[in-house]
């Protein structure tokens, strides 16, 4: 067998996992990444999506705690680095998006 005919598996790419600049601590622990879960409708109550889309500060703070794993809560969320923020906020806005509208726009392989 020639080396070109093998082929490594690479894990796969969880492209909902968000890795932190600045890990959130919470007592002796650390949180360095952030999984996120698309929201259900019943999830995105008392928030306006149009706000999510915008990705409103206060708004992020209120639904991150619903949709991460390991969950933070609003404080934690509040006390995040700002470009942590972002990340998270731009993987929630794709998370608003049809399929159809993100292979439209190139944002799905």
């Amino acid at each position: 067998m020639n080396p070109e005919d093998t082929v490594e598996a690479l894990p796969p790419v969880d492209d909902n996992t968000v890795t932190l600049d600045t890990p959130i601590k919470r007592g002796k622990t650390t949180i360095d990444t952030l999984i996120l879960r698309k929201p259900a409708s019943g999830e995105l109550r008392g928030v306006q999506l149009v706000e999510l889309l915008n990705m409103d500060v206060a708004t992020l703070i209120k639904i991150l705690p619903r949709i991460t794993s390991p969950g933070i809560t609003a404080p934690e969320a509040a006390g995040m680095d700002p470009a942590d923020l972002l990340a998270c906020g731009s993987k929630i806005s794709g998370f608003l998006l049809q399929r159809s509208v993100k292979t439209d726009a190139s944002l799905v392989a």
